[in-house]
C-alpha cells in the first residue's frame, strides 16, 4: 500500500500521537476488513478549516468547512464489490500495478473540535475519519437510510476491532 501524506500545518500539538502510522494502520485495516484484493495508493491531506472549505467550494460547490471529504477514484457498481475492478485499466496506476482509490482530505481543528464535543480522544475521532473515507473510497455511501444502514455498522466494527474505542 501506498499513502501519500501531505500535511499543510503545524499540528504536533493538535494531534499528540503518530498520526502517520495511525492513518497507515488504519487505512491497512480497512483494506483488509474489507477483502480488498489488491495493493492500493491512496492519498490523505491533512489541512484547516480554510483549506478543506477551500476543496468543499471548488469541488462540491458547498461553500464552507468540513470535517472529512473523500474524492473516490474507482466507480462501484456495488459498493464492496472488487471483482470487476481489472477490468478497467484506468483503476490502476501504471508505473506501481496499484488501484487508485482515491484522495481523503481532513481538517485536523475538526478533528479536535469533534473529538471534545463527543467527548472521546483526538485518536478515536482522527481514525473514525479515515474509516469513514476509506469506506466511501471502497464505493459505500450513506446518503440513504439503506446505504447507511450497511455503512455506519461498518465504521462502528472496525474501529472495535482495532480497539479505537470512544
Amino acid at each position: 500500500m501506498t499513502l501519500s501524506l501531505e500535511c499543510d500545518l503545524e499540528i504536533g500539538n493538535l494531534l499528540p500521537f503518530d498520526y502517520e502510522k495511525t492513518a497507515e494502520d488504519v487505512i491497512l485495516f480497512t483494506l483488509e476488513h474489507e477483502k480488498f484484493p489488491f495493493e492500493a495508493e491512496i492519498s490523505l491531506l491533512l489541512t484547516d478549516d480554510e483549506g478543506i472549505r477551500q476543496f468543499n467550494r471548488d469541488y462540491r460547490q458547498t461553500d464552507r468547512a468540513t470535517d472529512v471529504l473523500s474524492f473516490p477514484m474507482i466507480h462501484y457498481e456495488t459498493a464492496g464489490e472488487f471483482a470487476n475492478l481489472e477490468q478497467d485499466a484506468d483503476n490502476f496506476n501504471p508505473d506501481t500495478g496499484e488501484a487508485v482509490l482515491g484522495d481523503i482530505i481532513i481538517s485536523v481543528p475538526a478533528v479536535v473540535r469533534q473529538a471534545e464535543s463527543y467527548g472521546h480522544q483526538r485518536l478515536r475521532e482522527y481514525a473514525f475519519l479515515i474509516v469513514h473515507s476509506m469506506l466511501h473510497l471502497l464505493g459505500y455511501d450513506h446518503m440513504t437510510k439503506e446505504d447507511a444502514a450497511v455503512m455506519e455498522p461498518k465504521q462502528a466494527k472496525i474501529l472495535e476491532e482495532m480497539h479505537i474505542l470512544r
